[in-house]
């Protein structure tokens, strides 16, 4: 056990507990008929937690995909199984109800919810989600010693037992039973949550449109979306590669790689805020990658796998953006 585990002990009543925390909390897991983005949800769960972590209740639906339900051998649920479950419109109000006013949490947040987003987008409705948190986050910002970051790793930690691993209501309630102990760890150690921005779809079209009329995003349109246009050349030199455990430093150059959850322009400007470079394509002199999906194969992840640019995904920039130390006026260019 942690010192932060151990003071967390200490951490019994909501008056010990950080005003600033969030009221409640919906831990979720979906299961999908694979990673791209227009695949689909075909079972979903939550676990609704209040304040202090504590189960309020929970619920499951599966989900009719209109389509091949994807790797069957992970999920366990076939095409006769969900031929009969309700289309996600018909959860859309349910599912809502439960996320409603709480900070989404889940294993590898960004996926779930770009997931649920585009699924309410689909249905042509929005989401309630305004923040979420990553267990995968909130776990590095305790330090806490697990082997990796698999939810089977940080559940062998708590000592959760999984009993039906990657079935969504199992899944939930493992998080949810390994959330509350870190939530209790980080209060008690004045721990920041790693909370990060939801910004909902309000449009989506399956089919492939114009790359002109989607600010080249592809298959769906952001709810927001500006125009492409020349950034600054940054005026710090380049420090080098981010090392692992390390802050970013000003001038490091940053390439972004896939969807992201937070519309790439804002997560762009960010970063040239912060005072890195933003690079349009990976080179010998990248510093970083950002991707949630490093095995992808796009040009970027391949080029980075062959230069060895650190990789991180995105729910680990926006923390990293948080702290990155200043230029100390040195180039190794």
């Amino acid at each position: 056990m942690t010192m932060l585990e151990d003071r967390a002990t200490a951490v019994s009543s909501p008056t010990q507990w950080p005003a600033a925390y969030p009221k409640g909390y919906a831990v979720v897991d979906v299961e999908t008929t694979g990673l791209a983005r227009d695949d689909r949800i075909i079972s979903a769960a939550v676990y609704r937690l209040d304040a202090c972590g504590e189960v309020e209740d929970h619920w499951y639906t599966l989900v009719n995909p209109e389509r091949d339900p994807g790797p069957v051998w992970i999920h366990g649920l076939t095409s006769e199984v969900l031929e009969g479950a309700p289309l996600f419109g018909d959860v859309a109000e349910e599912f809502a109800a439960r996320l409603d006013g709480r900070v989404l949490v889940a294993h590898n947040a960004v996926f779930d919810w770009q997931m649920i987003a585009r699924e309410y987008a689909r249905a042509r409705r929005e989401a309630p989600v305004r923040q979420r948190l990553c267990t995968i986050a909130l776990s590095k910002e305790l330090g806490l010693p697990l082997p990796n970051f698999k939810l089977e790793s940080l559940a062998a930690h708590f000592g959760v037992v999984q009993q039906r691993a990657h079935h969504a209501l199992d899944d939930a309630r493992v998080l949810a039973e390994a959330f509350r102990p870190s939530l209790r760890a980080a209060a008690a150690g004045g721990v920041r949550l790693p909370l990060l921005e939801c910004r909902p779809l309000t449009e989506w079209s399956d089919r492939p449109v114009p790359r002109q009329s989607t600010g080249g995003y592809g298959g769906y349109r952001p709810g927001t979306w500006r125009p492409s246009r020349k950034r600054p050349t940054c005026p710090y030199p380049n420090p080098g590669r981010y090392e692992d455990g390390k802050s970013l430093k000003q001038g490091m150059r940053v390439a972004f790689s896939g969807d992201t959850s937070t519309e790439r322009d804002l997560l762009e400007d960010r970063a040239v805020e912060a005072g890195l470079h933003v690079a349009t394509s990976v080179s010998r002199l990248t510093s970083l990658l950002v991707t949630n999906d490093p095995d992808s194969g796009t040009s970027k992840t391949v080029k980075a796998r062959q230069f060895g640019t650190p990789i991180v995904d995105e729910a680990a920039f926006g923390q990293l953006l948080r702290d990155v130390e200043p230029a100390d006026g040195r180039s190794y260019e």
